[in-house]
């Protein structure tokens, strides 16, 4: 198999790090050869927050490169689009249609742009759901990032069952049952 890419982007506090484990545990126990990556900008104060996963038979470095992600996973527009030229040609998009104004758009030094969702609908297939809805339906704002990550699951090689499994063995104990729900939510969500 030809290593696969991912990279999920997102603002500090948005659980970017722990979707990372999740995804690269489930990687590491289907077999694969596993890298992750993370770039931490200003997290504390509202900043990105990218991480890589990369898995294959044999992955040699654990940065993907511009023009080589198979899949962007972002938990706000402004990161997608920001993060939108990692993206291969036939690369896909899953964002959770969500705005989070970054400090400059705050302070008045620039504006939040309009349009994106359709910007990235016209270079790339997009899957953009309300995560936070969904989340906050299910009682827990916090899951939201688990709600995006169950859309993202159905554009990856593994079982439904495998991402139950590793999501049950990753998040804290007392969260379990809540995440699955997320999961299940955002994984029915992009049908």
């Amino acid at each position: 198999m030809e290593s696969r890419n991912i990279m999920i982007v997102g603002v500090g506090g948005q659980g970017t790090l722990l979707t990372s484990r999740i995804l690269g545990k489930l990687a590491t126990e289907a077999g694969y050869d596993v890298k992750l990556s993370e770039v931490h900008g200003m997290a504390q104060r509202g900043g990105s927050v990218v991480t890589f996963v990369r898995y294959g038979e044999k992955v040699a470095e654990p940065i993907v490169e511009e023009g080589q992600a198979d899949v962007l996973i972002a938990f706000e527009r402004l990161e997608a689009l920001r993060y939108l030229h990692f993206l291969k040609k036939d690369g896909v998009i899953v964002v959770n249609d969500w705005r989070i104004d970054p400090i400059t758009v705050v302070t008045g030094a620039a504006s939040y742009p309009e349009g994106i969702l359709e910007r990235l609908r016209e270079s790339h297939p997009t899957i953009a759901v309300k995560a936070m809805d969904e989340a906050k339906k299910l009682g827990t704002p916090k899951a939201f990032n688990v709600v995006v990550l169950g859309a993202a699951a159905r554009h990856m090689s593994f079982s439904k069952e495998q991402w139950i499994h590793v999501i049950e063995t990753t998040v804290p104990p007392k969260t379990v049952e809540i995440n699955l729900r997320a999961f299940e939510a955002g994984y029915s969500l992009s049908v």
